[in-house]
C-alpha cells in the first residue's frame, strides 16, 4: 500500500488544478457581459484519530489524540454578484443593471433563465430579445414603423412612431431579485436557472423593492479582476508545485527505504 503523503500529495494536486481551470474560466471571461466571477471551495477530508496512550498520566487527564489528515477536495464554487463597471455604447437596446437583479428570459422550452447581460435587440416580429433570440419577458413587442426606442431608469419602455411627435408606451420591463444569488446554477450563454439554493424569485419594477435601475446605452462589464485572479494562479501554481515536491519526497523515501531492505 502507497504511503498516506502519497495519496494525500495527489489530491492536493487535483484540487489546485480545479483552482487553476476556474481562474482560467474567470480569465477567459473577463470581457464577457455581465459575467460574475466564481471561486473555488476546498474542504479538508476525513482524518484518522489515534488515542495517545494513557500510561504515565496520573492526573486522569486524557491524553491528546495524534490525527492524520486525508488531504483536501474541490467542493464547490461559490459565484460573486458584485456590480460590475459599465461602458457606454450609445445602442438604445443595450441595457445594464445598476444594482441588484436579473432580466427574464424565456428559453425554447418555456421556462425561464436569468440573466445580467443586457446586450439586446428586434426580432423579426418586433420583440425584444437576446443575442441568441430568446425573448424578455415579460414580452415587448416594438412596431415595425418605430423610429426611436426609449428605457427609462424604472423600465418603461416607449418609442416615437414615424411621423408622431409624443413616444407611446409599449410596455413595462421587471426584474428579479432572489434570496440567494450564490445558489443559481448557470446554465451557459450568459444565463442562470432556478435552484433550491438561490429562493424564488422576487418579481418587481427596476428600483424598487430592493432592485437596481436600468440604465439604457449602457453594458454591464465582467466583475473579473485580473490582477487578482493572476495572483490567485500564481497561490494555485505554487501549492500544486509543493505537492508534486512532495510526491518526490515519499517516492524517494520508499526507495530509501527499498534499498535498506536489500
Amino acid at each position: 500500500m502507497p504511503p498516506r503523503s502519497l495519496q494525500t500529495a495527489a489530491l492536493g494536486m487535483q484540487a489546485q488544478q480545479t483552482s487553476i481551470d476556474n481562474i482560467a474560466n474567470n480569465l477567459s471571461n473577463a470581457n464577457t457581459t455581465g459575467y460574475k466571477r466564481s471561486r473555488v471551495v476546498f474542504q479538508d477530508l476525513l482524518y484518522e484519530n489515534v488515542q495517545a496512550s494513557a500510561e504515565g498520566q496520573t492526573d486522569g487527564a486524557e491524553p491528546a489524540e495524534l490525527q492524520i489528515g486525508s488531504g483536501t477536495t474541490a467542493v464547490a464554487t461559490v459565484r460573486n454578484f458584485s456590480q460590475g463597471s459599465f461602458s457606454k455604447t450609445g445602442n438604445s437596446l443595450d441595457l445594464a443593471i445598476n444594482g441588484d437583479g436579473f432580466f427574464q428570459v424565456q428559453q425554447p422550452d418555456g421556462s425561464l433563465a436569468y440573466t445580467r447581460d443586457g446586450t439586446f435587440t428586434l426580432s423579426s416580429e418586433g420583440n425584444i430579445v437576446t443575442q441568441t433570440g430568446l425573448k424578455v419577458q415579460p414580452n415587448i413587442n416594438v412596431p415595425p414603423n418605430a423610429v426611436e426606442i426609449s428605457v427609462d431608469q424604472e423600465g418603461t419602455v416607449k418609442a416615437r412612431l414615424q411621423g408622431e411627435s409624443e413616444m407611446v408606451e409599449l410596455g413595462q420591463m421587471e426584474l428579479a431579485r432572489f434570496p440567494n444569488s450564490a445558489g443559481l446554477r448557470p446554465q451557459g450563454g450568459n444565463l442562470y436557472e432556478q435552484t433550491e439554493s438561490s429562493g424564488e424569485p422576487f418579481i418587481g419594477t427596476p428600483g424598487r423593492g430592493g432592485l437596481g435601475n436600468v440604465r439604457q446605452g449602457f453594458l454591464e462589464k465582467g466583475n473579473v479582476k485580473v490582477v487578482q485572479e493572476m495572483t490567485s494562479l500564481i497561490q494555485a501554481q505554487r501549492t500544486y508545485e509543493l505537492n508534486s515536491r512532495m510526491v518526490t519526497t515519499s517516492d524517494e523515501m520508499m526507495q530509501t527505504a527499498n534499498n535498506v531492505k536489500r
